[in-house]
Parts: C-alpha cells; structure tokens; sequence
C-alpha cells in the first residue's frame, strides 16, 4: 500500500495543478492565516481524488492483478479460482478497503482470523491476495 501510495499521490498532484490551472488562482485566498478555497473547487478535487485512485486500483487489478507495489512484493490480486477479478470485484474491493483501513485497520487485522487468511474487504469481494513464488516474472 505504501508503495501504490505514493504513485496515487504523484497522480493526485498533477491533477491538483491541473484543476487549479481549470478554476485559477483567484480562487484562493487567505483568512486568519489558512487557505480558504472555492467549495465547488474542493467538490472537484475530491471527486478527482477518488475517482483517479480507483482507476488506478482497478486497472491495474483487472489487467494483471498486481499493482506497480504488489509486483514488488510478488503480490497478486484474484479472483479465488485463480482469474483476474472482475470490475465489479474491484470496485467493491476498494470501497470496502478505506473502511477495512480507517477503523484501526480492523478488516485487514481480520486475515488473522480468517481459515483462507484473507482480510474483510476480500472476504467480501470474492477476491484473495496471493503470493506468487520467486520465479514469477511480471514482464
């Protein structure tokens, strides 16, 4: 996750720029020293936000199973029986993982006590996050 992180958030700053650049400078001003800006601004950046992380979660999920982070670590994403997931099972994996991550990392701490080690959001999403052995090569 700390790696697919920080390819998320080089996504999320040039599409900042960009939506900055779209809605201008004169947007923002300053108020008892903090940042106030524009709330359709912030709707936008937001909704661009999510929708960005998603479609980089999914693509990758769906074409190949693994994301830049999970080749790293010999992770892959599928389906139980082995198959890419679907787009379905994408979208309801990411949707279910923010909560799985903010409540304490609750349905992650939950592959401890799953019989297939798998955590909440997988569970959920008839997904399984696999390791591949060493010979695997991604490319």
């Amino acid at each position: 996750m700390l790696y697919d992180g920080f390819l998320v958030v080089a996504i999320w700053m040039v599409l900042g720029y960009f939506i900055q650049f779209v809605f201008g400078t004169e947007t923002n001003q300053v108020v008892n020293g903090r940042v106030e800006t524009d709330p359709i601004q912030d709707t936008v950046l937001f909704l661009m936000m999510i929708a960005s992380s998603f479609s980089f979660y999914a693509w990758f999920w769906t074409r190949s199973g693994q994301t830049l982070g999970m080749i790293a670590w010999r992770l892959r994403t599928q389906q139980p029986n082995g198959e890419l997931v679907t787009f379905a099972q994408a979208a309801r994996r990411y949707l279910l993982a923010w909560p799985s991550f903010f409540l304490l990392g609750m349905g992650y701490f939950w592959l401890y006590l799953d019989g297939n080690g798998d955590a909440l959001h997988d569970r959920f999403s008839s997904t399984r996050v696999v390791l591949l052995p060493r010979s695997h090569r991604p490319f």
